[in-house]
Formats: C-alpha cells, structure tokens, sequence
C-alpha cells in the first residue's frame, strides 16, 4: 500500500488518525490545513506574500505532499479572501449580537452541532457576529458538501489567527482543538 500513495506517505504517517483518511481526499481544506500546520504555525508572515508562496518553497512542499496544483491554487485563492476582509487594527467592532438565522444553503453544509459549536463561540465571546459571518463566508467557500464539527474548528482557528486583537480567542480555540477535554472558559 505505501507504493500507491505517492509523496504523501510522509505526511500520512505523521498526521493524525482523524485526518489520514481526508488527506486522500483532497480538498481545499486539506491544503490549508498542511499550510497552517506545517508553515503559518511557526511563520505567520509566509501567509502574507501570495507571490512567494506560489513560486518558492511553500509550493513545491505542498506538491511535494501530494496535492495538485489546482487544489494549491484555490487554497491560495481562499487565503487572499480571507486576508481582503481583515478589519483594520483598532477597528471598533459591534458588541450587539442580533440572533443568526441560517439560509438553507448553510444549513445544508453545517449540520446542527456545527451552528450550535458557532453559536456558542459567539454567546461566550469568542467570535463576535463579524467574525461568524466571516467564519461561514470561509466555509462556505470550501468545496466541500458538508462540514463537520472538526473541519469548522479549524475555519474558526484560522479566522481567529487573522484577526488582530483575537490572540486570547485564537489561543482558546487552538487548546479545543489540540485538547482531547475541551477547556471551559473562564
């Protein structure tokens, strides 16, 4: 079997159980995943410079991994529409919480337990209605049919990492993901 898995042996072997089977699918999600865990962890700047991205060594791990270059180049794409609707630093944001109600589309992506995950977040401050609409705006740009609870964390974490001022959110977030027991919040 490890002959027909081509250059993604090393990550399969490497990535969590809950993920290996995904990495054969190859989805948009896939890629930004390896992205964040194998480049803009460490690096958060690498996510800035589009042009470098695709023409130096972040591309080549990607390929390198397995992915195509079509699946790089909407993941890509999904990086620079994030980045487009970054609040400017010190931007007042809306603290009224108006009640969300979800178009039959996003229902049919998100099942009951990611809106109720979303409405959590919000109704403990972790994400505020800008940042769930642009939360839902990244996921429903996903290629994706459905999303599941695992999938929407990492949107969630990824958001939260391109926000400024959502350093204590992003650090909440990122122990539920990499915590078996999810924190309670103080």
């Amino acid at each position: 079997m490890a002959d027909t898995l081509g250059a993604s042996d090393d990550l399969l072997c490497t990535a969590p159980f809950w993920r290996r089977l995904r990495i054969m699918k190859e989805t948009i999600l896939d890629v930004l995943l390896y992205l964040f865990e194998h480049y803009f962890y460490d690096d958060p700047d690498a996510a800035n410079d589009r042009e470098s991205m695709l023409n130096g060594p972040i591309f080549q791990g990607l390929t390198q991994a397995g992915f195509s270059a079509v699946e790089i180049n909407k993941a890509f794409d999904w990086l620079d529409a994030l980045a487009r609707q970054r609040p400017q630093s010190g931007a007042a944001r809306h603290t009224a919480q108006p009640v969300r109600v979800y178009a039959d589309v996003e229902q049919a992506r998100l099942d009951t337990e990611c809106i109720g995950f979303l409405m959590f977040l919000e109704q403990n401050g972790i994400l505020d209605g800008e940042q769930r609409e642009l939360v839902l705006d990244r996921v429903m740009a996903l290629d994706q049919d459905e999303i599941d609870l695992d999938d929407l964390k990492w949107v969630v974490l990824m958001v939260l990492f391109n926000q400024p001022g959502a350093e204590a959110a992003f650090a909440w977030m990122e122990g539920q993901i990499f915590q078996d027991e999810p924190e309670p919040l103080h």
